[in-house]
């Protein structure tokens, strides 16, 4: 089986040919993905922290003690953000410090924040209570935005599962079930088809998952390998199916 399964594959270069092309999708897939999930770690953060800074400046606190007492407490990216950005206001203005702090979240929640806050300090205006109003609406825009993908990350799943996996090969065993390769059938023609009727299917369902869920340029790198798993499914199941 493992034999006519590799004499098939190497009747069907093009499945190998998008393996290949699919292997370095994913390596270049994989940094968009851990960017996205480090930016949604600062994002989720962002509220705790301004909330923790709104609380430290009632108390009578100064915007940089509250900010030094935050990067003390907090352990995760955002603290290490603000402790590198504490340690640059020591050399060079707190407003620099602060843009800088921005832009290396590459949030753009983090860097509307640090827009308000320094209109707010030029316009002398109470950081308190503006911080406590931030981090409330912060915290019903990231309860929103992950109540929205994980309802949508299951559909994504469904999608892709189905037209990837699920449809390859019950198509696969129905055809090598009634008209297997041992009792003289000739299908090379129609594997060929149904090979790449599956790879568009495949690519087609990762497209509309990524769009789905709002990050299709990052899912487009999938494309490829996904497409290589369901012409391979196909053509594997066929093998399994017939024998």
């Amino acid at each position: 089986m493992i034999f006519d399964l590799m004499e098939m594959l190497r009747s069907e270069p093009l499945v190998l040919i998008i393996f290949t092309f699919g292997v370095a999708g994913v390596m270049g897939g994989i940094p968009p993905m851990i960017e996205r999930s480090r930016r949604r770690n600062i994002e989720n953060d962002l509220p705790a922290m301004l909330e923790a800074l709104s609380d430290s400046l009632k108390a009578g606190l100064g915007l940089q003690q509250a900010m030094q007492s935050e990067a003390e407490r907090n352990a995760g990216v955002l603290g290490s953000l603000l402790r590198a950005t504490l340690e640059e206001s020591h050399t060079s203005s707190f407003d620099s410090a602060l843009a800088n702090f921005a832009s290396k979240t590459r949030s753009s929640q983090v860097q509307r924040v640090m827009h308000l806050l320094s209109t707010a300090i030029e316009q002398d205006s109470p950081l308190g209570d503006i911080l406590a109003n931030l981090s409330m609406d912060y915290e019903r825009l990231n309860d929103l935005m992950n109540q929205r993908e994980e309802e949508l990350m299951g559909r994504a799943i469904l999608i892709i599962l189905f037209l990837c996996l699920g449809l390859p090969i019950l198509i696969a065993f129905i055809v090598g079930l009634f008209a297997p390769e041992s009792k003289g059938f000739q299908l090379d023609g129609f594997h060929s088809s149904f090979s790449l009727f599956f790879g568009a299917c495949a690519g087609m369902a990762v497209a509309i998952s990524g769009r789905m869920l709002g990050r299709l340029g990052s899912m487009l790198w999938f494309v490829p390998i996904w497409m290589a798993t369901a012409m391979f499914i196909y053509l594997g199941g066929y093998q399994v199916a017939g024998s």
